[in-house]
């Protein structure tokens, strides 16, 4: 267990961001990737949104949210979010690294923090923000069974496609759709820790992935702020 984390640890802190994009001038919003190893495995603990919430009802997602005046920056914000939803205590979680943002359909700046939690720990959902929590094998994310593209159109108006899993949970006997920027963050992970080609196509340059999903991002953020200003 102790080595399969250490490579993962290794592997992340490369692609350590750090408060690099922190200065962009976008509403902020983080979520906190967890990592566990189960049966000498990398999991990832997702949850379901709650059917009652307004926005994205339903669908899966990592623990997070909106930064808040109290957060010191978007660890704290990733780690309070974690305890409000699922009861993830903050002392519990390793954090590892922030890795590159992405950008929500409500143009929030969201960065995924890395952290590592125990395999024993049991979630306590928020009944008010999430109806379920399951794991995936990390691996899923690079060697899926069920997987499709789905086009959509980003916030600055471009025509592009996001990953789509089907995950077969025979623990809750259910099936999960994990897609959107979960799925943009989990795939990233995924690829970073095992540094192996996926089994469909990615819009990264493998060979000079921190390069590439820098400039990914960069070409992501101009074209959402070249539409703002055509808009004013």
């Amino acid at each position: 267990r102790e080595r399969v984390k250490e490579r993962a640890r290794l592997r992340l802190r490369e692609f350590d961001v750090g408060d690099k994009f922190s200065r962009l001038p976008l509403p902020k919003a983080s979520v906190l990737l967890p990592l566990m190893v189960r049966e000498g495995k990398l999991h990832l603990l997702l949850t379901v949104r709650s059917m009652q919430l307004r926005r994205s009802p339903g669908e899966v997602c990592f623990p997070g949210g909106k930064s808040e005046a109290v957060d010191k920056d978007e660890i704290a914000t990733a780690l309070r979010e974690a305890k409000e939803e699922v009861g993830l205590q903050p002392e519990k979680v390793e954090v590892i690294c922030r890795l590159v943002p992405g950008i929500d359909k409500m143009n929030h700046l969201v960065t995924p923090v890395v952290g590592f939690i125990e395999d024993t720990f049991q979630a306590i959902p928020n009944p008010d923000e999430v109806s379920d929590v399951f794991v995936v094998p990390l691996e899923y994310f690079v060697k899926p069974l069920h997987y499709k593209t789905l086009p959509y159109k980003t916030s600055s108006g471009y025509l592009s496609w996001m990953h789509c899993f089907m995950y077969d949970d025979h623990e809750h006997k259910m099936s999960f759709k994990i897609w959107g920027l979960t799925a943009h963050f989990a795939v990233f992970l995924a690829l970073v820790i095992f540094g192996k080609r996926p089994t469909f196509e990615v819009d990264y340059d493998l060979d000079n992935l921190i390069s590439s999903s820098e400039n990914n991002f960069m070409n992501l953020y101009t074209s959402l702020h070249e539409r703002k200003k055509s808009n004013l």
